[in-house]
């Protein structure tokens, strides 16, 4: 690893507009050796992913993530099911908020670490209605308006 590495850092815009983020979490992802190659290139997506605890682990499904040009015969599967490796203390809390109606976990950003290793940072999300949505436009375009006024 060279100490002049780009950062990369793959983000789902779409879940700040559809989801309001109640609570986040840093988890790596269980990858193969080709993956993380597609991921260093920043040739993955979290666009249409989600997440979901089953007996006890987080899975993510969904997540694209290219195969790799110089993999050969021992390529992966870019869709295949891939487990977040969470504290146990995480996991139950995230179990515990599951409960409530309406709330899923939403991946938001997926980066890699300073030692190397790939890492999602998921969020605990309520699911925004259409007017929480003008509103956010809204804001957005006022925000864009002032900042317009200001350096001018």
């Amino acid at each position: 690893m060279s100490k002049i590495q780009k950062k990369i850092s793959i983000k789902n815009k779409k879940a700040y507009f559809d989801y309001e983020i109640l609570d986040k979490y840093t988890a790596g992802i269980k990858l193969l050796g080709t993956e993380i190659k597609s991921i260093r290139e920043s040739k993955a997506s979290i666009k249409e992913a989600y997440c979901y605890v089953d007996n006890g682990e987080v899975f993510i499904k969904n997540m694209h993530i290219t195969e790799y040009a110089n993999g050969g015969f021992i390529n992966h599967e870019p869709y295949r099911l891939r487990k977040l490796l969470l504290n146990k203390k995480e996991i139950e809390k995230i179990e515990k908020k599951l409960k409530d109606v309406g709330i899923t976990i939403v991946p938001l950003v997926m980066f890699i670490s300073e030692k190397g290793y790939a890492k999602l940072e998921i969020g605990i999300a309520k699911g925004k209605k259409l007017f929480d949505k003008r509103e956010s436009l809204k804001q957005k375009d006022t925000k864009r308006d002032l900042d317009r006024l200001v350096r001018n």
